[in-house]
């Protein structure tokens, strides 16, 4: 495994696009080996194809994804700086968006982001990451008006993934102006119908109550020495700049109600609505 990694990884280093392109097509290649299982019988074959129409795999349910060898071992070795996919996906990111906006760029930058996602998903503590500065700043950065609306929707998707279960990287979210940066993005007219959409979801997302979460940071610990050029995000916006990063602890529903309250008008209507319609499984005492 760690030989496959190390391959993607050289290829993900490019500047090359058909390089690039590669290496993520190889991870994913082996991030399906491991979260997907064949049909290994000719009737199981048979079945699948009658009920969908083709022959493919099937996701593993997680009780067994984590028993299983490989899982384990791919989990194992993201725990380190070396061999951690999502760390190479983030710097593979700050290099497609240097090179600008164009539809081969944006393919891949919407590719990259998607990878990315799976990875929190598959590991979560890679999320901390996003507990520093300058990887939260390059999602917000993605969400430029001038950015393509594709890469636009798969950055908000993934500012959802990175905040699942860590209040702390919300907080980070906050002190970098993201409310202030995804609602100017809500309210600008040349933002597409379908971003928009996501947007709306991601409030939703982000009204929702906060559970404290007794995750590790050893990720985000891990790459200090890194540092990136100053992001466009950063010089936009008032003064929620001198707080930690990673600044810890939850926030009521109220009162992040206020602080959206600050760059949207009538957010009472949209917490009304996630009281009455309890979307992702929002419970409200």
């Amino acid at each position: 495994m760690e030989n496959l990694l190390s391959l993607s990884f050289d290829y993900l280093s490019s500047f090359d696009g058909v390089k690039i392109k590669k290496g993520l097509r190889q991870l994913e290649g082996l991030l399906a080996q491991i979260c997907l299982s064949r049909t290994t019988t000719a009737a199981e074959r048979r079945r699948s194809v009658i009920q969908d129409g083709v022959s493919k795999s099937r996701p593993k349910d997680l009780a067994s994804l984590s028993e299983d060898p490989a899982f384990r071992e791919f989990f194992k070795l993201q725990e380190g700086f070396e061999w951690n996919v999502a760390i190479r996906l983030i710097s593979c990111l700050e290099r497609l968006l240097g090179k600008g906006s164009n539809g081969q760029n944006d393919l891949l930058l919407v590719s990259t982001l998607d990878l990315l996602r799976g990875v929190l998903l598959i590991h979560p503590p890679s999320r901390s990451l996003f507990a520093r500065e300058i990887y939260m700043n390059l999602l917000l950065d993605l969400l430029d008006p001038s950015s393509c609306p594709a890469v636009q929707a798969s950055a908000v998707l993934t500012l959802v993934t990175a905040q699942l279960e860590q209040p702390n990287i919300t907080r980070c979210f906050e002190n970098l102006d993201g409310l202030l940066t995804v609602t100017s993005l809500f309210k600008n007219r040349g933002t597409s119908r379908e971003v928009k959409l996501k947007l709306v979801e991601f409030l939703y997302f982000y009204l929702m109550p906060e559970s404290p979460y007794g995750g590790r940071n050893d990720m985000a610990d891990e790459q200090g020495g890194l540092q990136r050029s100053p992001s466009k995000a950063s010089r936009v916006g008032s003064g929620g700049r001198g707080k930690n990063e990673g600044e810890e602890g939850t926030r009521t529903t109220d009162e992040k109600q206020r602080l959206l309250g600050r760059y949207l008008n009538n957010v009472e209507d949209l917490v009304e609505d996630l009281k009455e319609t309890a979307p992702f499984g929002a419970s409200f005492g």
